[in-house]
């Protein structure tokens, strides 16, 4: 999702690496849940989000639509989102004592907050949202330990990918007809998201991987979003 932003009013004016340190450790969000409620759906989810989900939960993507997850129009393009429900918008994975039920195998958005990611140029970089976190006397830790995912550099080049894919897509879309952009958005939620990548136990990051750039050559080639 594009949002047009001044850095300097939502920001601590600093850009991070995966090396960096930054003041994002909330202590184990303790007694705090703010951030899995009032989202609407921001919080859209990518191939390896789902992919970790379905893994974890032992569910398919077909079954969690209409009840964890919801399909979310995205300047054009329909991706999955977590859907929120409730008068306080909660995130269906909250237990009854508000904490997370998939904290091992949480969406990647969860992962990195309160950290954002600002893209420019074909690459990001991490800043830190300063006035998204309610909790205050936070602590400093390594932006790659705060993502908690193997392999980081790996997984940043793998976002970058796919937010430029989308990103091209999302451009190519006005010049479809509506049918055409109907097919496209099924192709896209039934190559990346149905279909299952078969990754699991301790080579599940590298099996993603591999299969993840088969289907995205695949997906460029059929959708014409360039190399």
């Amino acid at each position: 999702m594009l949002r047009d932003i001044d850095m300097k009013e939502v920001s601590d004016g600093r850009f991070y690496g995966l090396n960096d340190m930054v003041k994002a450790d909330c202590g184990g969000c303790e007694g705090c849940s703010a951030c899995c409620r009032g989202m609407g759906s921001s919080i859209l989810l990518d191939p390896l989000d789902c992919a970790r989900l379905t893994a974890g939960t032992g569910k398919s993507f077909e079954s969690m639509i209409g009840k964890e997850l919801e399909l979310t129009m995205t300047d054009g393009v329909i991706l999955p989102s977590l859907r929120l429900s409730g008068e306080e918008e909660a995130c269906p994975f909250l237990n009854e004592e508000g904490r997370c039920r998939i904290h091992a195998f949480r969406p990647g958005i969860c992962r990195i907050f309160p950290l954002g990611r600002y893209y420019e140029e074909g690459s990001f970089r991490y800043f830190l949202q300063v006035h998204e976190c309610v909790k205050s006397g936070r602590y400093k830790v390594k932006v790659k330990q705060w993502i908690d995912t193997p392999d980081p550099a790996a997984y940043d080049r793998y976002i970058c990918d796919w937010h430029y894919f989308v990103k091209a897509l999302e451009e190519k879309m006005p010049s479809y007809t509506t049918e055409e952009q109907s097919q496209a958005s099924m192709y896209l939620l039934k190559l990346f998201f149905s279909k299952p990548y078969g990754a699991s136990g301790p080579a599940f990051y590298r099996a993603f991987y591999e299969e993840f750039y088969v289907r995205l050559s695949e997906a460029k080639d059929v959708l014409d979003t360039g190399k």
